[in-house]
């Protein structure tokens, strides 16, 4: 068995070189690295949403309720059962939890999150977004395990010690999460019950010592050896701890218990990591005669009770300043039903934060629903998940802009996610870019050969694309500083087939798409 599988299997897994933006950790200064990284009490709740989240019918956009409808006839919640966060734009109705999170301003929503030439494959669109590569690289370490690299440098010989004697992270369940995969090995220790977590026999001495196999056993015997002693903090912190809310009776919801009960009891822990499963939503996602019901509305009644309770519990236990939660899962679902009751895969979704410290904010545009929906289209992207990533690990956990960059890519933008305590001078950088109105245009539209795109931008670098509906990108008009004004771009699209297309501007802190059709 591989040294990987093994320790896969006991919950931590080990990874090869450490690449960043595709070089390797020797091409960087450790120093450039480890020392952008600051001391920290922040902790990160990731709860992934497995099998690809319909998000047309977790944020309903009633601005385009009379296109969706044509498309999803169906399985689309009728209007007068839709929660309403504002006058466009409302949760499906089993999520009463995050809707009171919502008016309490404990929620912040970014709309349309995904990548460019988006994969629809579970397994490598997984791979994506916990590595946080690009869609055409394959990278072997998680975007929290290249952080945590930098708070632990040389993990895992020598941990635990005195100076940093809990887990870096946990998985809650049976698998390791590949978020948490570092340069040496994975960060995370799987956890089921805090009270009794597993306890590995250990042995003396090393039989094969000197031979092929004596390095193999005796990093395995000390992967044992630090396993053991993490799970012994751990059920000391879950005997100090407590809960105080009610919390429902659903796995994930006890998920969710047990790490309020390790933060409340003490454990020093910075990234949790929970699961939620049963989203790939083929067929049943809703009941024909009441689309209010289904196998999505229970999903997402139970990821909306269960982190309503969380927050709850975290609040009565005075520890909510301190905990940021947020949701991904691999992609969204096509905008058109299939046939069976249920939508197939597809490209951007949105994805929540949760917690007193996220910013009270919907970013981003309701996303635009084409009167005619070709076959296999999807959401079009506003925003990559890598800007959302690089801004936790900027205002959550301290890094530079230039840091989050190089752990991430090269192109990132922070955005304005979170506001807790005192306001950097790059959050408030961030916050003033996102309050300027950035204008996009597409004129004739639609159009039959060739159109005009114009936009407005400040004194600033601006990348203009136009995406097809299956989420590629087909060409890339602008990139570069761009004056203070307005301008104006010719696209010519006489090779291209009909359909819908978008066009994409990101600017500073900006991101905004508009529909595009292409007439025959």
């Amino acid at each position: 068995m591989q040294r990987r599988t093994f320790l896969k299997n006991l919950g931590m897994a080990v990874g090869g070189p450490i690449m960043l933006n595709g070089l390797g950790v020797s091409a960087l200064s450790r120093s450039f690295l480890f020392n952008a990284l600051g001391d920290s009490d922040k902790i990160l709740v990731l709860v992934q949403l497995n099998g690809g989240n319909d998000g047309l019918n977790t944020l309903i956009p009633l601005d385009q309720y009379d296109n969706l409808a044509n498309a999803r006839s169906s399985i689309l919640i009728p209007q007068n059962q839709i929660l309403p966060l504002t006058n466009t734009l409302g949760f499906h109705p089993g999520m009463t939890g995050m809707k009171s999170l919502f008016d309490e301003g404990r929620i912040g929503l970014v709309h349309s999150v995904g990548y460019p030439d988006h994969n629809r494959s579970h397994f490598r669109s997984i791979e994506v977004m916990t590595s946080g590569s690009p869609p055409d690289e394959f990278w072997n370490t998680g975007w929290a395990g290249r952080y945590l690299d930098g708070e632990a440098p040389g993990y895992p010989t020598g941990y635990p010690n005195s100076l940093s004697p809990h887990p870096f992270a946990i998985s809650m369940g049976y698998l390791v999460s590949e978020t948490c995969q570092g340069q040496a090995a994975n960060y995370a220790i799987t956890l089921d019950d805090p009270f009794s977590p597993s306890n590995l026999a250990e042995w003396e001495g090393n039989e094969y010592m000197g031979s092929l196999y004596g390095y193999e056993y005796e990093y395995v015997r000390e992967a044992i050896g630090m396993t053991n002693q993490y799970s012994q903090k751990i059920a000391d912190a879950a005997n100090l701890g407590n809960n105080i809310a009610t919390y429902p009776d659903t796995q994930f919801a006890q998920q969710l218990k047990n790490v309020a009960l390790l933060i409340s009891g003490g454990l020093q822990t910075r990234i949790y990591t929970v699961s939620l499963g049963g989203f790939d939503t083929h067929s049943g996602q809703a009941f024909f005669e009441n689309p209010g019901v289904g196998v999505h509305s229970n999903l997402l009644k139970t990821l909306s009770d269960g982190i309503k309770s969380f927050q709850d519990d975290l609040s009565a236990l005075g520890l909510e300043d301190k905990v940021l939660g947020m949701t991904f899962s691999e992609f969204g679902r096509q905008i058109k039903e299939n046939g069976s009751q249920g939508t197939d895969h597809g490209t951007a979704a949105p994805m929540i934060l949760f917690g007193a410290c996220t910013q009270a904010m919907i970013l981003g545009d309701n996303p635009q629903i084409p009167a005619n929906v070709g076959n296999q289209e999807g959401v079009s992207m506003q925003f990559d998940f890598r800007n959302v990533y690089g801004s936790i690990l900027m205002d959550w956990f301290g890094l530079s802009q230039e840091t989050a960059a190089t752990m991430l890519f090269p192109e990132f933008q922070p955005l304005p996610v979170l506001a807790c305590g005192d306001i950097t001078s790059s959050q408030q950088s961030v916050w003033n870019a996102a309050q300027r109105e950035i204008q996009l245009s597409v004129y004739p539209n639609p159009f039959s050969d060739n159109t005009n795109i114009q936009f407005s931008c400040g004194d600033e670098r601006v990348r203009l694309s136009v995406f097809n509906a299956l989420g590629y990108e087909v060409e890339v008009l602008a990139d570069g500083k761009y004056a203070e004004g307005r301008h104006e771009v010719h696209f010519r699209g006489r090779n291209l087939p009909a359909g819908n297309y978008y066009c994409r501007i990101q600017a500073e802190g900006r991101q905004k798409t508009e529909l595009m059709v292409k007439g025959r």
